[in-house]
């Protein structure tokens, strides 16, 4: 079949890779003048699996409450007249009880585990350099309280396949040494040993170029304008003067999916939510973490990246600004610089932010809408670069008539 890709994110390029695999005429369409140019470009650098506890869960609706007078709080809901994020916020909190929150780390983590294993695969088979690093991810907990929940959501994800193991305020320091200097902060931690971490950036645009050379057609600096229907398919994307037409229709568009959707009657439940990120550079004589880490109290992960440290996180509900927030960007290093002391930046750091789109499970939409040739791959959150290869694989066995190897609950509308 002929299948258009909108989007050529991390997300729209894997599935543009797996359904050329499988035997597909594959065409991608994007508004920039690259692949991962929005959301891939610089986020936190995690496979992490072990980040499968959504943010709905029981402990967030007080934690939200509490944080909404701080501008640079790790979750930050923007009070305006929004009737998007209203209906986004009351299903969130539907989602917090505790046997959903369970439901969702069980569909959070098939999907994962899947996605990292054909991530390995596929580095395999190409070859492809991101600047990754298979060093485990580990969780720092510097309250008591916090560390406590840690442990019994630990214990669940073990339960479903994920051995994120309790460690000691010693073995994380054995674990990432640069941690020394901030020991008497610290109260605990969980470990994955088979976490990563890497480039998404850098993995998209090399991915997208080895689809280039397996026929995949790119058509940069496009804006998608509308989608045309016909007798109840899609018939074509219309860009200004351009029409884009296949067999079937791929919706990859992270935050702006509803957007484009929505004119067709089909209401997604998909949010941006702000992220932010400063990548540093690093003096040769800096002590800077070599694991991947997760610093769950600030919401923020710190991933080496070859000679680069990118410090990433928090949350800002804010529709779809994009405009950088100094107080929130100034957060990610002043906690760098507490946890690090002895970073030395080689450049002023270079602050980021993108829209990430959020489900209020944190599970994500796959599989086929309630038109019939259109599908879906978006509302990743967080995890897209974590969850890209899997998703990419199952909406390419989707869309040949193939069940997904996962236990995940993929749309299949009738």
């Amino acid at each position: 079949m002929k299948i258009v890709v909108l989007g050529a994110g991390v997300i729209g390029v894997t599935s543009a890779w797996y359904l050329t695999q499988a035997g597909h005429r594959v065409t991608v369409i994007d508004r920039q003048a690259a692949a991962g140019l929005e959301t891939s470009f610089a986020n936190g650098g995690q496979i992490s699996v072990s980040h499968a506890e959504p943010w709905a869960n029981p402990h967030a609706p007080l934690r939200a409450l509490a944080w909404m007078p701080r501008e640079d709080a790790p979750l930050l809901f923007r009070l305006r007249r929004d009737a998007a994020l209203f209906d986004w916020s009351w299903r969130f909190l539907r989602e917090c009880t505790p046997q959903r929150t369970r439901r969702n780390i069980r569909q959070i983590l098939a999907l994962a585990l899947y996605s990292r294993q054909r991530l390995r695969a596929l580095r395999a088979e190409t070859g492809l350099l991101y600047d990754h690093l298979e060093r485990g991810i580990l969780h720092i907990y510097t309250d008591r309280r916090e560390f406590a929940a840690a442990i019994k959501a630990a214990a669940v994800m073990r339960e479903f396949g994920c051995e994120r193991r309790t460690v000691s305020v010693d073995e994380c320091l054995a674990i990432e040494p640069a941690l020394i200097p901030v020991r008497t902060q610290l109260v605990g931690g969980d470990f994955n040993r088979e976490d990563e971490s890497g480039d998404a950036h850098r993995f998209t645009q090399g991915l997208a170029r080895l689809c280039e050379r397996h026929g995949v057609e790119f058509h940069y600096g496009v804006k998608i304008e509308r989608l045309r229907l016909a007798k109840g398919k899609i018939a074509a994307v219309i860009a200004g003067d351009l029409e884009f037409s296949g067999d079937a229709y791929v919706a990859a568009l992270g935050s702006y999916t509803p957007l484009l959707l929505r004119p067709l009657g089909l209401p997604l439940p998909v949010y941006p939510a702000k992220g932010y990120s400063a990548t540093i550079d690093l003096h040769d004589d800096s002590v800077a973490p070599q694991v991947s880490l997760t610093d769950d109290g600030h919401k923020l992960v710190f991933s080496r990246l070859g000679q680069r440290l990118r410090v990433a996180g928090t949350a800002e509900f804010n529709g779809y600004n994009t405009e950088l927030n100094n107080v929130r960007c100034q957060a990610l290093l002043t906690r760098a610089m507490q946890l690090f002391p002895e970073l030395r930046p080689a450049a002023p750091p270079a602050f980021w932010c993108g829209l990430r789109p959020a489900t209020p499970s944190n599970v994500p939409l796959i599989g086929r809408s309630a038109i019939d040739n259109l599908y879906l791959n978006t509302g990743h959150g967080t995890l897209g670069w974590t969850m890209a290869c899997g998703s990419g694989a199952a909406l390419a066995d989707l869309v040949s008539g193939r069940q997904p190897e996962p236990a995940f609950n993929f749309l299949n509308h009738p």
